[in-house]
């Protein structure tokens, strides 16, 4: 090694927390517990907590690498669980509560988790399951509750019977220190499992200006789910920055949230579109605002424009971020350039509903079907693929998944469509699985959602593709109204009329009272087409 370089102190996520005890110790962690009353604490403490937890952890037989479970709300115990797991060498293994029954014992099998902490609201879901999960598993609860499970105790116990006589270890940064599976949309869930090296990184991208940019003046609150993607790495990039966090718990309804961010002062908020519409909602039918709420990161699906011109009526912009959870998740956002603050109001929000351009350390290009590159000029339109420190490079324990997938190169496949302009700003038009191909023409569902979804009686919109005997495919949009409201055909078809030529206007709209959504809150197209697989397109017939 020569003399003169840098230290070569391995990157752990440890670290995070241990810089905010030291830096940042009297900043709070704000939480609305599962019993109820609100829960505040320090970062020194929490920092204290995680070591206390590392050490019971040793003390029951966990050893480096072991899988841990946790089946929780966003509090402070699972904040606590994230460092004091992966602090200690394990794997923090993050389970969506909202999945299906059988998804969700495939993934503990699959993981082969040793112990699962458990909220108290989800006693009942794992009683149901555990006949099927691994023999040897055993259960931490995370509150108080009655059950036949064979419970070690309550995390509060475990937590106090330790005392503060643990030093985080050092190890290679490449160690595995959390795994979230995918909902399994398209098939069995797929495990990505993450490193301490790329997990620090992804937390020092996602804190740079243009991406989430957190910093020791922010008070942020993730209503994402710590279970969805690591809860889009703000449990790092928070105390990485020293900003305040402030946690829902269960209640994520528009005027819990309004009343938690008007108490603890909220500044930034992430989460995702459903979420916001719901928070929107309540604002205007209470004649209600939020003082403090300066910005939202919204991911997960697109940014409906109804939505984000609400926010920015209220004095409140929306930051449109994507990734997936093979990303770690954060890949590009929305956030403008110095150019177009130039641009006239329209052209700018034009640039803030697309999915953004890549924060630093990912590179995205598209693809035709032959795996050609296509050009980045805002036209050519192929498969989306990305490459980077803190994307998936293969899937946990599934080889054929992993091949499927990721190129030998690095880049891996989104299954999502899109094109990319000259500035790198990417426009997703659909999902592969999801595309309307009419007469050889591509039809952008999201981008006729997004346009019904300006409609003030429309809540939620999905475009299918229905079989046409000379065009092959046609749009089939589907809506749901808002409360008290009736969506007028003739009214909504007018108005797409006006933003799209005739061959991209569905072939008839239908109103249903709800749409499914997977455990992430995605509309689940696929049982669409099930429930609409007898519909038959007949428009278009010139």
């Amino acid at each position: 090694m020569l003399r003169g370089l840098m230290g070569d102190q391995p990157l752990l996520v440890s670290m995070c927390l241990r810089h905010a005890a030291n830096f940042h110790g009297d900043t709070e962690i704000v939480s609305r517990s599962v019993e109820g009353p609100i829960h505040r604490y320090t970062y020194a403490e929490a920092e204290r907590g995680a070591r206390r937890l590392a050490k019971a952890l040793l003390h029951l037989g966990v050893e480096p690498g072991d899988r841990i479970g946790t089946l929780a709300w966003n509090t402070w115990r699972h904040f606590e669980l994230y460092y004091g797991i992966s602090g200690m060498g394990a794997v923090c293994h993050t389970i969506n509560p909202r999945l299906y029954d059988e998804q969700i014992v495939y993934i503990v099998n699959h993981a082969q988790d040793r112990i699962l902490f458990v909220e108290s609201s989800f006693v009942p879901l794992v009683e149901r399951l555990w006949p099927r999960l691994p023999q040897d598993c055993r259960v931490v609860l995370l509150g108080p509750a009655e059950t036949s499970l064979p419970v070690i105790g309550t995390y509060d116990a475990l937590v106090a019977a330790e005392d503060d006589g643990f030093a985080w270890p050092q190890f290679d940064e490449r160690s595995a220190s959390a795994l979230c599976y995918t909902s399994g949309t398209t098939g069995r869930p797929k495990g990505v499992l993450y490193s301490h090296r790329s997990t620090v990184l992804h937390a020092l991208g996602a804190s740079l200006p243009g991406a989430i940019t957190m910093s020791a003046e922010e008070v942020v609150c993730p209503v994402v789910p710590l279970f969805h993607a690591c809860g889009w790495g703000t449990p790092y990039a928070a105390p990485l920055t020293g900003a305040k966090l402030v946690y829902p718990g269960p209640k994520l309804d528009g005027e819990s949230l309004c009343e938690l961010f008007e108490a603890e002062r909220v500044t930034v908020g992430l989460g995702v579109p459903t979420v916001w519409l719901g928070f929107d909602n309540y604002l205007r039918e209470h004649d209600r605002s939020c003082s403090t709420l300066r910005w939202v990161l919204c991911g997960g699906s697109a940014v409906p424009p109804a939505l984000l011109q609400a926010f920015e009526a209220r004095g409140m912009t929306i930051l449109q971020g994507w990734g997936m959870t093979e990303m770690s998740p954060l890949g590009t956002t929305a956030a403008l350039k110095a150019k177009h603050h130039k641009l006239p109001p329209e052209a700018q929000t034009a640039v803030k509903l697309t999915q953004g351009r890549p924060v630093f350390g990912v590179e995205m290009k598209i693809v035709d079907d032959r795996g050609e590159a296509l050009p980045h000029d805002g036209q050519a339109v192929g498969e989306l693929l990305g490459r980077g420190p803190w994307i998936v490079s293969g899937y946990f324990d599934d080889e054929e998944a992993s091949d499927a997938a990721v190129e030998p190169d690095g880049w891996f496949h989104t299954g999502d469509v899109a094109s990319i302009d000259p500035d790198g700003y990417v426009r997703l038009t659909d999902r592969y699985k999801d595309v309307i191909k009419s007469g050889g023409e591509w039809i952008s569902s999201i981008d006729l959602e997004n346009a019904a979804l300006a409609d003030e009686a429309v809540a939620e919109a999905a475009a299918i593709a229905i079989p046409h005997p000379k065009w092959q495919e046609r749009p089939l949009l589907i809506v749901v109204a808002r409360p008290g409201c009736q969506p007028d055909r003739d009214r909504l078809m007018a108005m797409l009329a006006q933003q799209f030529p005739k061959w991209m206007l569905p072939d008839d709209i239908a109103v249903v009272d709800e749409l499914p959504h997977t455990a992430t809150g995605k509309i689940m197209k696929s049982k669409l087409r099930e429930i609409f697989a007898n519909r038959r397109a007949t428009g278009l017939s010139a």
